[in-house]
């Protein structure tokens, strides 16, 4: 039986490992990490229990196709419930709610514009012909040749995919009232890039979002990583938590084994043989600490060339009392969206007065805060690579933010604070070994598309392989989902 050796066990790593044992290989999964699910890691505190990472379920077609890979459905594992309104935007001078019902939602945007229901239609006919192509075809593209894309269907639907209009352009060609458009730009700053350098191709997400709805799973979003790992035992995958990675051996240009450190054990280091390795890290971790100079594909030049995702600011945030009047989804652009951008991704610095996002789980699931208490998630988008990332500017934004939410919400919730805990740019690096301490990958800009982002096979070492963020088909979880997939199909067809 062949073996492959699959490092880090977040989403793409736990697909990979589900795809490779169903095609009959013996896995192995390396995680540094004391549990799996990579950044869908949980913090049980006090009663609390905290998603650390993705809290957005959205395109639950992706979740279930995944399952069904293995004769399994998501029902298998959790239960789902769809949000019904979506979301909450705080503008400056009043709010929204988005609602789950689509002509509930045209009755939202004539209000605010008349005439733009009617425009919403043609956007999402134009949204769904992308979210059709993109998902079904684009993201299972390995991005290894051109000539993947020498699809009849793909060439003749080039020009409404929209590839070389940007999204800003696109909604506003659409929409003139900013709220309308800053609502349905919003989704693409998770994709990591202004929407003016972001392809129209993917107002999918808007589609994504306003079709297809969005959805949580009972319990928390470790849910579907604590699903996946469940899968992949029944599978036969063999799982090697609080197991740190050191080093990929190569002899000839060929990967034979890996070393990783026992951290439970001190100085224990074992030595994992493989004829496939699959890197479900970091990508640059792997190349540039666990490979020597000559087998890596990619040198730190090329990476710090890079348009990287953003990282976050993250607080997780437990009250000893219930808040009314809350969603469990809160987006405020309540301050300027064009500054806060700029200071992302043009001239990145600490954000002058951000947009921020909280999620209340809570407000959904009451499994996920001791009774009476308030499950709060507050999240801002900051750029990579940050340097002075202090627990005293952590306070100064905490303060900033929740005098803005207390303010919004009519009600104090500083002096029922029992629990806090903060993350960000420092803690993204020592945790999950992430470049520049981003939080989503690399950003999705034209130039950073399919052939042209880092490949999932090295140029360097025969029998290496990547998935994941910073591969394609790119950030997100169901794109990670996917991009297991694809890397074991790209394994299976070269090793057989």
């Amino acid at each position: 039986m062949k073996k492959v050796v699959i490092i880090g066990s977040g989403f793409a790593g736990l697909s990979a490992a589900s795809f490779m044992a169903k095609a009959g290989w013996e896995v192995k999964v390396l995680e540094k990490n004391s549990t799996t699910g990579g950044r869908a890691s949980v913090l049980l505190a006090d009663g609390f229990t905290f998603d650390m990472g993705p809290s957005w379920y959205w395109m639950p077609g992706v979740f279930e196709r995944f399952f069904n890979c293995f004769g399994k459905k998501v029902s298998d594992y959790y239960e789902l419930q769809r949000l019904d309104p979506s979301y909450r935007v705080y503008w400056p001078d009043d709010n929204m709610d988005v609602p789950a019902d689509y002509n509930e939602l045209k009755i939202v945007f004539e209000k605010l514009e008349p005439g733009s229901g009617e425009m919403l239609d043609k956007f999402m006919q134009e949204a769904a012909f992308k979210y059709e192509v993109g998902i079904n075809k684009l993201v299972h593209k390995p991005g290894q040749s051109l000539l993947e894309f020498a699809d009849w269907e793909l060439v003749k639907g080039v020009l409404k995919l929209d590839v070389f209009n940007s999204i800003k352009n696109h909604v506003r060609k659409h929409f003139k009232h900013p709220k309308l458009r800053e609502l349905l730009e919003f989704p693409v700053l998770f994709l990591g890039a202004l929407p003016q350098d972001t392809p129209a191709l993917y107002s999918l997400m808007n589609y994504a979002d306003i079709k297809l709805g969005t959805w949580y799973p009972k319990g928390g979003m470790f849910k579907i990583a604590e699903a996946m790992t469940s899968l992949a035992k029944e599978l036969g995958v063999k799982f090697y938590c609080n197991h740190e990675v050191i080093e990929i051996k190569v002899e000839n240009g060929i990967a034979k084994n890996v070393l990783a450190k026992n951290i439970e054990a001190q100085s224990s280091v074992h030595s994992f043989d493989a004829d496939v390795v699959i890197g479900g890290a970091d990508y640059h971790f792997i190349e540039i600490k666990l490979l020597l100079p000559q087998y890596q594909s990619y040198t730190e030049k090329y990476w710090n060339k890079r348009v990287m995702a953003p990282s976050s600011l993250l607080y997780y945030v437990g009250l000893n009392k219930k808040i009314s009047n809350v969603l469990h989804h809160s987006l405020f652009f309540d301050v300027s969206f064009d500054l806060h951008g700029k200071e992302i991704y043009t001239d990145p610095k600490w954000p002058t007065s951000p947009l921020f996002y909280v999620c209340a789980p809570s407000v959904t699931d009451n499994t996920v805060a001791p009774e009476g208490g308030e499950n709060l998630f507050f999240l801002i988008p900051v750029a990579s690579g940050l340097e002075g990332d202090t627990e005293q500017l952590r306070d100064q934004y905490f303060d900033q933010i929740l005098s803005r939410y207390e303010n919004r919400i009519g009600q104090p919730i500083k002096d029922s604070i029992v629990f806090k805990k903060s993350f960000s740019v420092s803690d993204f690096k020592n945790v999950y070994n992430s470049f520049k301490g981003n939080a989503y990958g690399l950003a999705n800009t034209l130039m950073q598309t399919a052939i042209l982002k880092p490949g999932l096979r090295s140029k360097k070492v025969s029998n290496l392989f990547y998935t994941g963020q910073l591969t394609v088909p790119g950030p997100g979880v169901p794109p990670c989902l996917i991009s297991g997939e694809v890397v074991s199909r790209e394994v299976v067809k070269n090793y057989g």
